[in-house]
């Protein structure tokens, strides 16, 4: 499963294509030069509980750590799985 990730500087997202279509997506933006909002997170439901949502995040959280970027979950999924996960929590504003 690769992850992708794109963006125009403003607005972005992490992604998984299946055959040239977006299964999964966490889609962000960005609130300053070093702060982004995760907005949402959708998964298709036939790729549902099979750990994509966290596999999205996980890349994202690389990304910013990365770009020493802070992170403000206001997507439910998002902000439920760094409730979850502490390792991930360093990156959040």
């Amino acid at each position: 499963m690769e992850i992708k990730h794109q963006s125009d500087g403003r607005r972005g997202s992490f992604y998984l294509e299946v055959e040239g279509s977006k299964k999964a997506e966490m889609v962000y933006v960005m609130a300053g030069p070093k702060k982004m909002i995760i907005e949402h997170t959708e998964v298709d439901e036939d790729l549902k509980g099979k750990g994509v949502g966290l596999q999205l995040l996980k890349k994202l959280v690389d990304w910013v750590r990365e770009e020493e970027i802070k992170v403000i979950p206001l997507c439910p999924f998002a902000k439920a799985t760094f409730a979850r996960h502490v390792e991930l929590r360093d990156v959040l504003n």
